[in-house]
């Protein structure tokens, strides 16, 4: 036996003997308690980082210590292989993206086994393969069959350096996460995935977090979903025939309060009227418009601005005439890109009318408040529910019974209706990139949009392309790719050049390990 301890030397030695007898793999047995022992899964960009150890470490630890007490643990390792960096070094070097991806995986791999980590190595996946990506499209096949992906024209983040569109959270604070450099938006026809069909059940998912999750982060998952509960309204337009704007709101008990109409610069009713708005009022739409198409930090309030169009509409409850507003913080994507602005109840409304003058009435006071004079001064939003006053029919009820009662006033009459609205947006998945899971749908010039045959999957990726970074699919330029054959009347059809969003690849992973020789 050496006399000093010669890492390299004992620690390969071990490792070998690990390797060959198997030593981590996982089995299914039911002697034993099962434990699922999960990292994040690595991007192989190279080489690891520190970070990659510590997190890894600490996993490893967590597996060693359940093995240890008896438990037969799984602990799985595997490559989000798919990505831009690819590209990039494609396009800076000249390499094939899969040369690249291969040779940065066996180095980590390397580092990996070196560190000693007991992972399960005959369980790994890599996203860039076939038989890993063939379930991409698989799922995206039963989302379409199931009328969950869909594909429209849509505005999206676009990164003019790298040529290709962002999330929201890859476009944070209008600046893309990659390049650093600002990002602006485009139209471009986008397939989408129906997120918002589950929102429900992501909420209700939520309670079975609530003993194990810090608070905060519970409460940002359900602001992100973001589910409000009210009703929608439809104010008539007073110049149009039979022309209704549609608002949603969580607080109808306060409609006797409502002093104007905002729109969002993009909506519909705005578009059909604007040549009749004065030429001062079309320039500061379009300014609004412009401004909207610089991503900005979700997370930092705008300064409130916006133009009167000259329109009104009348409230379905008082009859009153209010004037119709184009508003900056109003948006197109939420709710009905419409609110009724009720500034004595509501913060946001509050700023919009304290800088534009317009009037504000409290039409809510707290139980037992002495009664309000209806040109009374106010001070700052009240925006706590109370007792209704200056509302007519409804004066004297509780907010509770009024937006009950209120509500169901507004079906009878048709003008409205009880709904739910959410901040959640259906996911865009399309990207205009080559390394990618290709999205598997096919363009017949006599079926339509057609999907391919699950027998037919997975739909690979040609061995090259030509990668210049410019904004459409290197797909678009492979013939052998795009050109197919119609999977409904075997005519001649063009492929969908778009691939999936990285995230796809890592939506599911963790699934993989669990059945990683499905074919």
């Amino acid at each position: 036996m050496d006399e000093k301890y010669f890492a390299k030397k004992i620690e390969a030695k071990w490792q070998k003997i690990w390797s060959d007898s198997g030593a981590f793999a996982a089995e299914i047995v039911n002697d034993k308690p099962k434990f699922y022992q999960l990292e994040m899964l690595p991007y192989p960009s190279g080489n690891l980082h520190m970070g990659h150890v510590r997190n890894y470490s600490v996993g490893d630890a967590i597996a060693w210590y359940k093995r240890l007490k008896g438990f037969n643990v799984l602990h799985p390792i595997g490559w989000d292989s798919f990505g831009q960096p690819a590209e990039d070094a494609a396009v800076k070097r000249g390499v094939n993206p899969r040369d690249w991806t291969e040779e940065n995986i066996k180095a980590m791999r390397g580092q990996l086994e070196r560190l000693g980590l007991s992972y399960d190595w005959g369980r790994q996946m890599f996203a860039h393969r076939p038989d890993y990506y063939k379930f991409d499209q698989w799922f995206f096949l039963k989302m379409y069959d199931m009328g969950l992906a869909y594909k429209k024209l849509t505005q999206v983040n676009w990164c003019e350096t790298d040529q290709a569109t962002l999330s929201n959270e890859q476009a944070s604070g209008g600046l893309c996460w990659r390049c650093g450099n600002p990002v602006t938006k485009k139209d471009l026809e986008q397939w989408f995935l129906k997120t918002t069909a589950y929102a429900d059940e992501l909420i209700d998912g939520l309670d079975e977090l609530e003993s194990g999750w810090p608070q905060h982060v519970i409460k940002r998952q359900r602001d992100w979903i973001g589910k409000s509960v009210g009703a929608f309204i439809d104010f008539s337009l007073a110049q149009g025939e039979h022309e209704q704007i549609k608002v949603f709101t969580t607080r109808i008990d306060t409609i006797f309060g409502v002093n104007s109409i905002v729109l969002a610069a993009e909506h519909p009713i705005v578009d059909q009227y604007i040549e009749s708005f004065s030429e001062a009022v079309q320039a500061k739409i379009e300014e609004l418009r412009q401004e909207k198409l610089k991503p900005t930090d979700r997370e930092v309030e705008i300064e409130k601005d916006g133009i009167d169009t000259g329109m009104k509409a009348v409230n379905p409850f008082s009859g009153e005439e209010v004037p119709v507003w184009v508003g900056n913080y109003v948006m197109m994507e939420y709710g009905t890109g419409a609110v009724m602005s009720v500034p004595g109840h509501d913060e946001r409304d509050f700023e919009f009318a304290s800088k534009f003058g317009l009037p504000i009435r409290r039409v809510i006071v707290d139980p037992g408040a002495d009664p309000v004079e209806p040109d009374e001064s106010v001070e700052a939003a009240h925006y706590q529910k109370g007792v209704l006053v200056q509302s007519g029919d409804w004066t004297g009820l509780s907010s509770e019974q009024a937006i009950t009662v209120m509500t169901a006033h507004a079906r009878a009459q048709g003008f409205g209706e009880a709904a739910k609205t959410y901040r959640l947006r259906d996911w865009g998945i399309s990207r205009q990139r080559f390394w990618g899971s290709p999205i598997p749908i096919i363009y017949c010039d006599e079926c339509g949009t057609v999907p391919e045959k699950f027998e037919n999957l997975p739909v690979e990726l040609p061995e090259n392309a030509s990668i210049t970074g410019t904004g459409e699919s290197p797909l678009a330029k492979v013939p052998e790719f795009y050109e197919a054959e119609c999977p409904k009347c075997g005519g001649a059809a063009r492929r969908e050049t778009d691939t999936m969003d990285t995230f796809v690849d890592s939506s599911w992973y963790f699934f993989r390990y669990t059945d990683h020789d499905n074919e």
